[in-house]
Parts: structure tokens; C-alpha cells; sequence
């Protein structure tokens, strides 16, 4: 079993502490996002997991502990873009801090086990794609030798996230656009040997030299590995979605990075109440589990 930790939130810059409190627990129980009374176990040994995949845009909490994983295969979906504080308010400094910890990630775990997230890619007056292409160049230069891979996406519009997108002034690009955009992105990240990769895209980009991504990637896994992970396609993603199936450890609306994008929390005012629920000690994250639910494996 693959676990994914976790498309819902980010666990290593803001619940580190419950996840590896659940490493020694040996399970973590998850409620269902659309049916709370319905809990489910997820073993964490190491015999039960095949690989964990971490998503974050800052995981410098988790660094002195990753001698923890030690038992276990893992990689992270990093995500560094070239947003200010008016997209993403909640993120330090690109260059006086992420980068860094980019680098010292990549240092401590291997190029290989970092996935470099340029996504979502969000067209307004600010950012324009001659922006992201001067973004993207700077920061694919400043991580050379550090990832093998750099995704890209760009964004989707959820009930969760319109409000905010046009409140930005979000413009969607026509096809030819996005083809024009990838394409370059695409020449810079080779330029600093990379290869990219596109995420769950309608539009083809293979002939602008990217690739179709699996962010839950089980050809990454069994490389790691050395053994097929367990379990076939996701069929609980998008259509255009590529991702083995998973078993995500984390909760919606438990965020507070605040990113203008979002598409996983509701509001501020749910995020906090959530926030005030978390105890790094429980089983589940933010939340708590009535006696009488029944717990499903």
C-alpha cells in the first residue's frame, strides 16, 4: 500500500509531529471527507507500507527527523513557485528560505526522492507566462542537480477556489497558449537537467517535450524499492489523472498556508476550528473519533 501524506494538507510543515507519533503507533485512522461517521485504519509499518509520498511547500520541519524513515521508502511533491504573498501569503521567502530548503532536502534524501511542483500555473496581470518562464528559468537553476523532475500544471477551477481565482483577475489561456508556455518551461528545465511533466492535463503537451505525470508514480516506487508496490490505478482521481491508488492519511480544511489556489479548504474560519482540534497525540489529524463509530480496515 502506497500512503499519501497528504494531498489534503500539508503534513510535514504543519503536522510532523502527529505523523511520526502515528510511525510509532504503528496506524493512523482517516475519516472520510464525505462521510464522517466512516473511519478508516491505515496500518504504518513498514511491512504494511510500500511507500509513503509526501506533498509540501515547506517540509524544513520534518528535516531532523528524517533519520525516522529509515525503515521505509519515500519521496516528496515539492512545491516551489515563483509567487509572491499575494497568491501564496503563507509560504517564507522563495529565495532567502525555500530554496534552500529545497537544496538541503535534496542533500539529505537523494535527487531522486524530491519531485520539483511548478503547479498550479495561474495566468493574471502579474503573472503573466513571461513571468513564469523568468520564475521558472531562475528557480530550475537554482535547484541543478538537486531533482530529476519538475511538474507542471496548470490551475482548475473548483467551487472551493472560483471566488478567489476571480477576485485575482485569473485569465484561461487559450491551447496554443499553454502549449507555448509549456514548451518553454520545458527547454528551461532540460537546460538544467530535468525532464518534465505534466499533471493530469486534458491538453496533450507531448509534443512540447512534456511528459504525462503520476504523482503517485509506481514506476518511482518500485525504483525505490525494487518491487511492484501493491494496488492498480486510482479510480477516484480526475480522468486525466495517471496516480496508483493510495491511501491518504490527511484531513481537508486543515491548512493555513492560505494559497489564493486552494481547492482543499472551505474558509479561514473552518481551517481555524480545525486547527484548534489538533492534538499531535490522537489518531486522527485535527479531529476526534465518537465510540460508537465503527472503524473499517
Amino acid at each position: 500500500m502506497i500512503v499519501s501524506a497528504s494531498r489534503r494538507t500539508d503534513i510535514p510543515n504543519y503536522y510532523s509531529d502527529w505523523f511520526f507519533n502515528r510511525l510509532k503507533a504503528g496506524y493512523a485512522l482517516v475519516k472520510n471527507p464525505m462521510n464522517a461517521v466512516q473511519i478508516r485504519r491505515v496500518e504504518l509499518s513498514p511491512e504494511a507500507v510500500d511507500c509513503f509520498v509526501f506533498w509540501t511547500k515547506n517540509p524544513a520541519p520534518m528535516l531532523p527527523r528524517l533519520g525516522e524513515l529509515r525503515d521505509y521508502a519515500f519521496y516528496f511533491q515539492f512545491t516551489l513557485t515563483g509567487y509572491g504573498r499575494d497568491i501564496e501569503p503563507g509560504i517564507p521567502h522563495k529565495r532567502e528560505v525555500m530554496l534552500d530548503v529545497f537544496r538541503q532536502l535534496a542533500g539529505r534524501v537523494g535527487k531522486e526522492r524530491v519531485i520539483w511542483r511548478y503547479d498550479p500555473i495561474l495566468i493574471t496581470d502579474r503573472y503573466t507566462p513571461e513571468y513564469h518562464v523568468r520564475a521558472f528559468g531562475e528557480i530550475a537553476a537554482a535547484l541543478e542537480g538537486c531533482t530529476e523532475k519538475a511538474v507542471i500544471s496548470f490551475v482548475d477551477v473548483y467551487g472551493k477556489n472560483r471566488k478567489a481565482l476571480e477576485q485575482l483577475g485569473m485569465r484561461s489561456p487559450e491551447a496554443f497558449q499553454m502549449r507555448q508556455l509549456a514548451s518553454e518551461l520545458a527547454c528551461a528545465a532540460r537546460q538544467h537537467g530535468m525532464r518534465t511533466a505534466a499533471c493530469a492535463e486534458a491538453l496533450d503537451l507531448s509534443s512540447c517535450g512534456v511528459e504525462k505525470n503520476s504523482c503517485i508514480d509506481g514506476e518511482l516506487v518500485e525504483r525505490l524499492t525494487g518491487r511492484k508496490p501493491s494496488g492498480g490505478k486510482d479510480r477516484n482521481q480526475r480522468s486525466g489523472c495517471g496516480c496508483m491508488a493510495s491511501a491518504d492519511i490527511g484531513a481537508y480544511d486543515t491548512c493555513p498556508s492560505r494559497c489564493r489556489y486552494c481547492y482543499a479548504d472551505r474558509s479561514g474560519k473552518a481551517v481555524e476550528a480545525n486547527r484548534r482540534r489538533y492534538d499531535p497525540e490522537a489518531e486522527t489529524l485535527c479531529g476526534e473519533i465518537k465510540e460508537n463509530i465503527a472503524v473499517s480496515k
